[in-house]
């Protein structure tokens, strides 16, 4: 037994005479007096396995308890030894960013392969590797096959068997989730996170028809195979309004048995078509959105005062849908947008292609620009010293409060209580649809650094507000070319740096 990683029992015993779901099996483990209860599942050819994931090093006991005979012994003991340095066990939400369970900063870089295990063995083989060689650390894939444009093979497997014609929710099949598993092992091993979607409304199998009851056995199944393992995240819906048939209250009763039924406390959430998930609900840890308009990061923060991930913002590529034809330097825009607020980005390519092999459905190869821009991103964010928080514009606060004073600046103080006064007096749209446009896009990590993108806008030259105390190296960076460069070294207090007056300009600050 070693920590944060799965510890599985297995036993024999007849197959069950009725639901292959709801077996009478179950065991407590104990380790260092933390007692845990789970769940067993039978996973076919009269096997039956239990699956622990142990938070700590130290002597763990456990005890089962079955209703079947089983063959082996019932009770044991072990020794949990500490982790390798470099595992660091499972993500968890706490307050607007995400960390893993050693401590370690998580930055959520995530990419969409919806169908990905629902394609030939081959295909799926060559996205594991592409995977690999991508900066991407979380994948949203489905459970369930997708019915859609570029979406029309007919998959081997499929989570249930039937039963006269019908999905039977008791009977799964073995050789499905066997695979399934298999490749959420392969992702763990590349250090990636798998946001797994729960259900979704583009089917013509008739997943998305399945009665509440259907549902729970299904979830019940899933959770006692699945939830030992640290790499998951569950994302119970797609575009959750799409599926028509589930009224809305059923997601929260998913929301509550997902919570009551995992030991481990795996990320959870929501992804909408248009109106937002209900993000307050207790058991949803973070908010997992569907919209373009990234700059949104902080009303979303403030309001629900969760981790914010656009997990659709639009995606890369030359498709019919105005969703799916983006150009790479606008998806990296988003990112850049995003992030720099203090929120997280998902990555989506959909480029044409003759055997409607496209990323965002069946994966294969990257042909996209944006990716190793992402990756770029990803080193900027990473060498920071800790997790960026949004700063508030002057014209922002003025709206807040009504007014600001800013002594040496009479005529602009003056400006700027009439413009929080006005702004009261005029509609939240329009107030808001001005600062999406005006917004100044900073982000900071307290004093220690500060980092300021101008996205599409063509300065020649930006300010920055640093500290008086302390000193500062500053440099220019382009997001779409990559490159850093040093404009500034040892300065404070308010600066005006040189810009090239193009599109995609950041400007870093760090403390010395």
């Amino acid at each position: 037994m070693k920590q944060y990683e799965v510890f599985e029992l297995v036993f024999h015993g007849e197959e069950p005479e009725k639901s292959h779901v709801a077996v009478q099996l179950e065991a407590e483990f104990i380790l260092n007096g933390t007692s845990t209860a789970v769940k067993g599942f039978y996973a076919g050819d009269q096997t039956y396995k239990l699956r622990y994931y142990p938070r700590e090093a130290g002597t763990c006991t456990w005890t089962v308890r079955s209703s079947i005979p089983l063959e082996g012994k019932l009770c044991g003991e072990a020794q949990c030894t500490a982790a390798e340095a470099e595992d660091h066990g499972m993500v968890q939400a706490e307050g607007l960013h995400f960390h893993y369970e050693n401590g370690g900063r998580y930055l959520p870089f995530g990419t969409t392969v919806y169908a990905l295990v629902h394609q030939e063995k081959t295909l799926v083989n060559q996205t594991m590797e592409t995977l690999h060689k991508s900066p991407f650390n979380k994948v949203r894939m489905c459970v369930f096959p997708k019915s859609y444009d570029f979406n029309h093979n007919e998959p081997e497997l499929f989570a249930f068997e039937k039963t006269d014609g019908k999905w039977d929710v008791n009977r799964p099949c073995f050789a499905f989730w066997d695979m399934l598993e298999h490749r959420i092992r392969e992702l763990r091993e590349m250090d990636i996170e798998c946001d797994l979607i729960l259900f979704h409304g583009y089917d013509r199998w008739g997943f998305s028809q399945f009665s509440e009851e259907e549902a729970m056995v299904y979830l019940d199944y899933l959770l006692r195979r699945l939830c030992a393992y640290p790499n998951l995240w569950w994302s119970m819906a797609n575009e959750y309004e799409v599926v028509e048939h589930f009224p809305k209250q059923w997601w929260y009763d998913f929301a509550q048995f997902i919570h009551e039924n995992d030991p481990y406390g795996h990320l959870l959430s929501n992804h909408n078509f248009l109106q937002f998930w209900d993000f307050a609900d207790k058991h949803i840890t973070h908010c997992s959105i569907q919209d373009s308009n990234v700059v949104r990061v902080p009303e979303i923060q403030q309001e629900y005062q969760k981790p914010v991930v656009f997990d659709e913002c639009c995606y890369e590529g030359n498709i019919m849908h105005p969703w799916g034809n983006l150009s790479g330097f606008e998806l990296v825009n988003r990112f850049w947008t995003a992030c720099v607020m203090g929120g997280y980005c998902t990555h989506g390519e959909t480029f044409l292609s003759e055997d409607e092999v496209l990323w965002w459905a069946k994966g294969g190869i990257l042909k996209g620009e944006s990716p190793k821009r992402i990756a770029f991103l990803k080193s900027v964010l990473e060498e920071l010293p800790g997790n960026l928080e949004y700063s508030k514009s002057l014209l922002e606060t003025a709206y807040e409060k009504g007014g600001i004073r800013l002594p040496d600046d009479s005529w602009l103080e003056n400006a700027m209580n009439m413009i929080g006064k006005e702004l009261h007096e005029v509609s939240a749209v329009r107030a808001q649809g001005h600062f999406d446009k005006e917004r100044v896009i900073l982000g900071h990590c307290g004093e220690a650094a500060y980092l300021r993108y101008w996205g599409r806008q063509c300065a020649g030259q930006g300010e920055l507000e640093l500290p008086d105390t302390g000193a500062y190296d500053v440099e220019v960076i382009d997001v779409w070319e990559m490159t850093r460069k040093k404009v500034m070294e040892g300065v404070k207090g308010k600066v005006t740096v040189p810009l090239p007056g193009k599109e995609g300009i950041a400007v870093l600050a760090k403390l010395r």
